[in-house]
């Protein structure tokens, strides 16, 4: 992480490590043994009819520890925001669009906050429609600096993309299955009929940024 992108980006990744500990991974199905049923009802009933485990049956807090008293539940700290139907059942950017949340840009006000508005189209012509990427709904949270160049060349077409790699934890998921909607969420990405593309830049205009007031 560069002297550059700090401020800025420990600011969003101190928000995002907010999200990390109720953030739901979703993970290939498992057969149904005794075992593994057992363990969903178990979670499910821990739940109580929420969408969100309660920290005692996490697996991840000690329930034994007094001090978990303290801590704020996920259903209490995530019921009021947007709801989604995968990962942490939140829809970030929808609250922050609303001004449900309002987390800091920075650390300091010295530096920049850096907000693009434009849509890039990849993974062309495959097996699944084109992907639209929005710098926008990124660059809202993150600097640019924590994709481009260590993730990311910024030039189109000087990327090569593979859902292995993405599956595997790199590229997109970094953040995508950690602490940004899960991969399972297909159309989210892959949304353009690759039959809409004829005549269609890859690259999208720069809109101008509309502030969006709650």
């Amino acid at each position: 992480m560069s002297h550059a992108m700090a401020p800025r980006g420990l600011a969003c990744i101190s928000a995002l490590t907010l999200f990390v500990g109720v953030c739901t991974v979703c993970l290939p199905a498992r057969a149904q043994t005794p075992a593994v049923k057992a363990a969903a009802v178990a979670a499910s009933a821990a739940r109580g009819g929420s969408p969100w485990t309660a920290l005692e049956h996490d697996g991840l807090h000690d329930p034994a520890n007094p001090a978990i008293g303290l801590l704020q539940q996920p259903g209490e700290a995530l019921s009021a925001l947007p709801r989604d139907s995968a990962g942490n059942q939140v829809r970030w950017v929808q609250a922050l669009d609303q001004g449900v949340i309002q987390p800091r840009a920075n650390l300091s006000a010295s530096t920049p906050v850096r907000v693009r508005d434009q849509d890039i189209i990849i993974s062309k012509y495959g097996s699944m429609p084109a992907v639209l990427f929005p710098h926008r709904q990124h660059t809202l949270w993150l600097d640019c600096a924590n994709c481009h160049d260590g993730l990311f060349k910024q030039q189109a077409g000087a990327n090569r993309y593979s859902m292995q790699r993405i599956l595997d934890g790199e590229q997109c998921g970094v953040c995508h299955g950690a602490v940004s909607f899960p991969l399972t969420e297909c159309n989210r990405c892959h949304s353009v009929p690759n039959s809409s593309l004829r005549g269609r830049p890859d690259v999208g205009p720069v809109r101008p940024l509309v502030e969006v007031k709650p």
